[in-house]
């Protein structure tokens, strides 16, 4: 009797805890959704609609989301330019939230996507920020389009790099991470809520232990880049165009560029994207180069120095004349 009571409080003790569960998927799913609901719409170009998001008032700023993104990502990420003057432009890229997924879309389908939306929103010229996967579009809205690119940001750029060493192989936790829970809204909720620091470094490439020891408005920063990927399963087909084009990049013609450029990267990121950024500002005639010694990936304590040299950038680009950009 003893253990048969037992066995029936343990079990009534698992359902509890799994309705518990149940409630708080369901509570953080629902949250997530209406986080994105009428923040943005739809534009129809030659390569189907693409979904674009705008903030700010004063000159715009087309800005490209990388990895696990969309436009609520592109709007978080560069955020810091909205009090200093700047309206960004925030679509998301191809596979991401409501943008569709042409066939055999590569990068240069991105940046032509691009010049289309520019035509929907009547915007002449724009300088083009690029985050981590989505600088290679940047790059070749740069290259393909530089009567409508005023000034180029390649920021810790996912690109090309010679000689670059591979990227550190995941922990086995790490990979079940990437193979499985990017497929499952539930999975990626649960792995944010029991492996939280093997996501930051996985995902974000960010070590867990500089987040720990950051102030507390950037680990709440790292925290929101982590949430916000949900819902995952509105992002997958996003998450395997990236896999196939910034998992292993393509050499771009980046000696094309002749417009104003900047990289910037964090040594320490662990998709060794200051490799990047080096061959971008050798490669670019003029190009600027940043690299600050640590960060990661998502530039952990380096928010305002950052952002402050970008909208210094952009100011001084804007004021040599032929790269203003106008709306």
């Amino acid at each position: 009797m003893m253990r048969r009571r037992a066995f029936l409080a343990l079990s009534l003790a698992a359902a509890a805890g799994a309705a518990v569960t149940g409630r708080a998927f369901s509570n953080d799913l629902d949250a997530a959704r209406q986080r994105l609901a009428g923040r943005s719409r739809l534009v129809r170009t030659r390569f189907g609609q693409m979904e674009v998001a705008e903030a700010g008032d004063g000159p715009p700023v087309l800005m490209v989301h990388g990895t696990g993104g969309g436009f609520d990502q592109a709007l978080a990420m560069a955020g810091p330019l909205l009090p200093l003057g700047w309206r960004l432009i925030a679509p998301s890229r191809i596979g991401y939230l409501r943008s569709d997924y042409p066939k055999g879309a590569t990068p240069a389908t991105e940046a032509d996507g691009f010049a289309e939306l520019l035509d929907a929103l009547a915007i002449d010229r724009v300088p083009i920020i690029g985050g981590s996967a989505g600088a290679q579009p940047a790059i070749e809205f740069a290259i393909r389009h530089p009567d409508r690119c005023s000034a180029l940001v390649a920021l810790v750029p996912a690109a090309f790099a010679p000689g670059r060493p591979p990227v550190r192989p995941p922990t086995p936790l790490a990979r079940a991470i990437i193979d499985h829970g990017l497929q499952s809204d539930f999975l990626f909720w649960a792995g944010m809520s029991v492996a939280q620091d093997a996501m930051i470094g996985a995902l974000l490439a960010t070590d867990p232990a500089l987040v720990r020891a950051a102030a507390p408005a950037e680990q709440a920063r790292a925290r929101a880049i982590l949430r916000d990927i949900l819902p995952v399963s509105d992002r997958a087909r996003g998450f395997g165009h990236d896999a196939r084009f910034a998992g292993d990049p393509l050499p771009q013609a980046l000696e094309r560029i002749t417009v104003p450029t900047l990289a910037i990267s964090m040594e320490d990121d662990r998709f060794e994207t200051a490799a990047a950024a080096r061959h971008i500002a050798a490669s670019v005639q003029r190009a600027e180069l940043i690299i600050y010694p640590t960060g990661g990936h998502i530039w952990i304590g380096r928010q305002d120095a950052l952002f402050a040299a970008v909208d210094d950038f952009l100011r001084r680009t804007a004021a040599a004349g032929p790269g203003d950009a106008r709306g």
